[in-house]
């Protein structure tokens, strides 16, 4: 099969004609030259027919453009390569508008560019036309900068079009080919600013996520402060309610030896002593008695008397009153860690181990309903709906349970 292009050795470009490998032999230096039966890539957009020689070429477009679908006529445009094409024909058909030979009053011919970078950009798949002509418009600055002069003129119809100076001219290029020093110092600092770039991007990166560790950081330690908070009060509650019992146990245990002293002196035919001396403190009970406004206060209360009476009622078998106390202290943690769950709301009044333990010991189930619990399906069932859980109600009951548990004093009389 005759070859349809020709590839350089040594850089592995593919050429579409003759001229094309003279120009790249003029501009990369290269002279290793072959035909090969690759066809040189001719992708065109959907959109607007702009020719794209290479994949990279084509990406860049779609980036600028927003046109993602191309239409391959590689093998359209494919021709077997002539090889006697002079390069003085070239150099005779492409200036503007002249004839004659190439010594004719003004010779136009190929600025002089940066070979280095040219090669860098044929690597990335420009052509080398376009590539040549985005490094003499850009004054040989950089890659970078032929680049975006490529993005931003891709639509010229001149694009892959050598450009052409005077010959008298080419000697001062708009910048001046660097050499090879200066290649590694403009790379280096390229390098340089790439490096640059990235640890500040990462250094950037680190800033973000430091502020997302301590944003965290402050939300733990608010959320664990707010549950220090609530546990020391919920503690301070609790020993308040106990230190309130146990002053109502002295209270009445002061009053049953006043009533006791005062029987003996009625037995030994002694005088009662003087009313007014002997309930002084009666008043001041009541007084504060009265003084409890709030209504949670009163369930309480109830709750607390519901106790008091199962312990007195079963005071000749502590374990089993202790016992009661302690299932039922269950209960309601079970509802207060778990309150969507109707297994721990809902109760069987028949079970075997709910009667020895509650059910059968006056009070036990009096004070669940104080709780919140209601008997259901005929009194089988004893069951608290979940829209009727006062949180208020199952922590005091909770601390009533702990109280009487706890306190020695407790339902003492």
């Amino acid at each position: 099969m005759a070859g349809v292009s020709l590839k350089c050795g040594d850089c592995g470009a593919l050429l579409k004609s003759v001229e094309e490998a003279q120009e790249h032999a003029e501009l990369t230096s290269h002279s290793n030259f072959a035909e090969s039966t690759e066809a040189v890539l001719n992708l065109v957009c959907t959109a607007c027919k702009k020719p794209c020689r290479s994949k990279t070429e084509s990406d860049l477009h779609t980036k600028r453009t927003g046109h993602a679908e191309f239409e391959d006529k590689t093998m359209e445009t494919v021709k077997p390569i002539s090889l006697e094409a002079p390069k003085a024909a070239m150099e005779i058909d492409k200036p503007d508008g002249s004839s004659g030979s190439g010594e004719a009053a003004e010779e136009m011919v190929v600025p002089d560019v940066d070979n280095k970078i040219l090669e860098e950009l044929e690597a990335m798949g420009f052509p080398k036309a376009r590539a040549t002509r985005a490094l003499h418009y850009s004054g040989n600055a950089s890659l970078e900068a032929a680049v975006n002069w490529v993005v931003e003129h891709e639509n010229d119809p001149d694009v892959d079009e050598l450009p052409k100076v005077p010959a008298n001219s080419n000697a001062g290029p708009p910048k001046p080919a660097l050499t090879p020093e200066e290649v590694k110092i403009k790379a280096q600092e390229l390098r340089e600013r790439a490096r640059k770039k990235k640890e500040e991007e990462e250094k950037r990166m680190e800033r973000e996520r430091e502020k997302e560790r301590i944003r965290i950081g402050k939300e733990l330690l608010e959320a664990k402060r707010m549950e220090e908070d609530n546990e020391r009060k919920r503690i301070i509650a609790l020993r308040k309610a106990e230190k309130e019992e146990e002053r109502r146990a002295r209270e009445k245990i002061r009053q049953k030896v006043e009533e006791d002293k005062a029987e003996r002196r009625r037995k030994l035919g002694l005088p009662p002593e003087d009313p007014s001396a002997a309930k002084p403190s009666v008043p001041v009970v009541e007084e504060k008695k009265s003084s409890l406004p709030i209504r949670p206060a009163t369930k309480t209360e109830q709750m607390r008397e519901c106790l008091r009476s199962l312990k007195q009622t079963h005071k000749e078998d502590d374990t089993k009153v202790k016992r009661a106390f302690q299932t039922l202290l269950t209960y309601m943690g079970n509802v207060a860690k778990n309150p969507d769950e109707e297994k721990f709301r809902k109760i069987r009044l028949t079970n075997q181990t709910f009667q020895e333990r509650v059910g059968s010991l006056r009070g036990g189930i009096e004070f669940m309903e104080l709780c919140g619990f209601e008997k259901m399906e005929g009194g089988e069932f004893l069951f608290l709906p979940r829209d009727k859980i006062d949180s208020a109600v199952i922590n005091s009951a909770g601390a009533e349970l702990n109280s009487a548990i706890n306190n020695p004093f407790f339902g003492v009389l």
